[in-house]
């Protein structure tokens, strides 16, 4: 229910973005009107038009977003006559003969002063807003949208995204009702109801032209008029439960994954006392395969306590995890301890297990690796994060877990005392030793100041590159003379995916401005697995000693699999550094910067 008003709360917020600003003609052009047969069918249409493109985009693959980019053009052209009509009152009684037979007029005697309005014009109108209008997507609709598609078609999905279009009409209601009462004062005092409505053409007229010239997802959605990503993430955060430096993602939308942060929620309040009975743990049944073992359930675990580590082999947080539960499955299995890692993937080339193989061998995990590429197992333990370890006791209950990075002593205490309260015999004192060293290595939370950023559509942010980016199309990106920080773009011609850019021909550029220790970048060469070679720079000069584990102090290296790189690692003191990565071969794939 919470994330339901989180999404709600986040559509209201919609009518002080800048990206509402297009729409605000189209529904305007209904003031004046009986609120019931007039404002109220066009915002209908246009929530339940967007909560259903925007479902079908998010799962549908590039069939969708190519038919909804016919539908977004049909869609203008309505409007547009529509606009025509309030200007020329004569050519919406030209257009109203031919289409009173088939029940659709575009125009009704309604935008005249003395006739009815009907429905079915306001509906069909709202439509056409519906697949015109391009909310600016701030972190409670990339939840949203993340969520589903990482998790497929779900009836919850399409409820919180029914929820947010709710948020939005609700605000464009009360605005449509207080504008009708404003027109209608004017239309009493002035006589002026012709010339408003002509005004309202005219706007309606500018509405279309901003979004053929794609101004509403361009230059509008990189104004802030409101600080609307800010006012969301206070409701994410107060809301949603996430702890502060944390990440959150949706109760009851399991694939759905956020920034991650360097420490998360933690089970009990001290290490000390005897971990919580959380109830019986779940089955471990539907994974699509198992990794150095035949699959595991409940009964052969009886007597063991079992450390369920949920990971993905791209993710940060999950590599800089790593060196402690490998050193828990060393030290701890001879006296009763089973690691299962659950691999859920985040990204399509994770759904692979040769993939997924191939990177368990180069991090030597040696412990049962579950192939959950169904989220079966992520939901059935409620899951929300990447990394998530869950311990259970040999009762097969539920008795400790602990989101994200951090807390390694206590959870490491924790796995002692279930083993001695099993009774095991001889528990190892004191706490494992792990030296973590390159992508491992933990991150310097104090320098850093760059977040989890996405380069493809469904959750990129902060893109600085003109244009802004084309949806599953080929096109030419320009880069600006400078960018703040946290602001990235592309050079040269790429095709932005949902997930993923795609650099359609050599050379192409990727620039962010960062602040952190260590920046990475997951990567991946084209379908045909060639080596892509690249080269990185830092503020214009080769990194040198600031070079990353795979890139060489001239700045060169190579993409020649499907994973995360790790690009720079500064030595000394951190500050706001440009980085520029430029490909010399096409085909590489783009997914996501993180930083430590």
């Amino acid at each position: 229910m919470l994330l339901i008003l989180l999404a709600y709360l986040g559509g209201v917020l919609t009518i002080v973005s800048p990206c509402i600003l297009p729409v605000l003609p189209f529904v305007f052009s209904r003031a004046g009107q009986p609120f019931a047969k007039s404002g109220a069918p066009l915002l209908a249409g246009m929530a339940l038009t967007f909560a259903l493109v925007a479902s079908l985009a998010a799962v549908g693959g590039g069939w969708v977003v190519a038919a909804n980019q016919y539908g977004r053009w049909l869609a203008l052209a309505l409007v547009a006559l529509f606009a025509l009509t309030l200007l020329w009152p004569a050519l919406a009684e030209r257009l109203a003969r031919p289409l009173v037979a088939a029940g659709e007029r575009l125009s009704q005697r309604a935008d005249s002063e003395e006739g009815t309005p009907r429905p079915g014009a306001s509906l069909l109108l709202g439509i056409a807003t519906g697949l015109l209008w391009a909310p600016c997507a701030g972190p409670i609709l990339g939840l949203i949208l993340s969520g589903a598609a990482l998790q497929g078609p779900s009836a919850g999905s399409t409820a919180l995204l029914l929820a947010y279009a709710a948020g939005a009409a609700s605000a464009l209601a009360a605005a449509l009702l207080l504008g009708g009462r404003v027109f209608a004062m004017l239309r009493r005092s002035l006589g002026a109801g012709a010339w408003l409505r002509r005004g309202l053409g005219a706007a309606m007229l500018a509405g279309v032209a901003a979004m053929a010239l794609g101004l509403d997802t361009g230059v509008l959605a990189r104004l802030s008029l409101a600080g609307t990503g800010e006012l969301e993430q206070r409701l994410v955060e107060r809301l949603g439960g996430a702890p502060e430096g944390g990440a959150m993602a949706m109760r009851g939308d399991p694939g759905a994954m956020m920034m991650q942060g360097p420490a998360m929620m933690s089970a009990s309040a001290a290490a000390a006392a005897a971990p919580p009975d959380e109830g019986m743990a779940p089955a471990l049944d539907g994974a699509t395969q198992w990794l150095n073992s035949p699959p595991l359930s409940h009964a052969e675990l009886r007597g063991k306590v079992v450390l369920i580590d949920f990971w993905t082999y791209s993710c940060i947080n999950c590599l800089r995890a790593l060196p402690y539960v490998k050193a828990w499955h060393e030290r701890y299995r001879d006296q009763g301890l089973v690691v299962i890692g659950v691999h859920t993937p985040e990204f399509a080339f994770e759904r692979d297990a040769a993939n997924v193989t191939r990177a368990m061998k180069e991090l030597g995990i040696a412990y049962p690796v579950a192939i959950d590429n169904g989220y079966t197992i992520w939901r059935a333990f409620g899951n929300r994060y990447w990394p998530a370890h869950y311990l259970i006791d040999a009762g097969g209950r539920l008795r400790h877990h602990h989101f994200g990075e951090g807390e390694y002593a206590e959870t490491e205490r924790m796995i002692q005392h279930l083993l001695r309260e099993a009774g095991a015999a001889q528990v190892a004192p004191g706490l494992a030793e792990v030296h973590a060293q390159g992508v491992q290595r933990a991150a310097d939370m104090d320098v850093v100041r760059s977040p989890e950023t996405y380069l493809g559509y469904a959750r990129a942010e902060n893109f600085a590159a003109t244009p802004q980016p084309r949806h599953d199309q080929d096109a030419a990106y320009t880069l600006p003379a400078r960018l703040p920080l946290n602001a990235w773009g592309l050079a040269g011609r790429w095709r932005v995916g949902a997930e993923s850019a795609v650099l359609a021909g050599a050379p192409g550029r990727i620039v962010f401005r960062f602040q952190a220790r260590d920046l990475h970048l997951v990567l991946g060469p084209g379908p045909d697995g060639r080596p892509v070679r690249f080269r990185v720079s830092l503020d214009g000069q080769p990194p040198g000693a600031a070079h990353g584990m795979d890139v060489a102090p001239d700045g060169s290296g190579t993409v020649t699999e499907q994973r995360l790189y790790q690009l720079i690692r500064q030595p000394g003191e951190v500050g706001e550094r440009s980085f520029s990565i430029e490909f010399l071969d096409p085909a590489v794939s783009a997914y996501a910067f993180t930083f430590g």
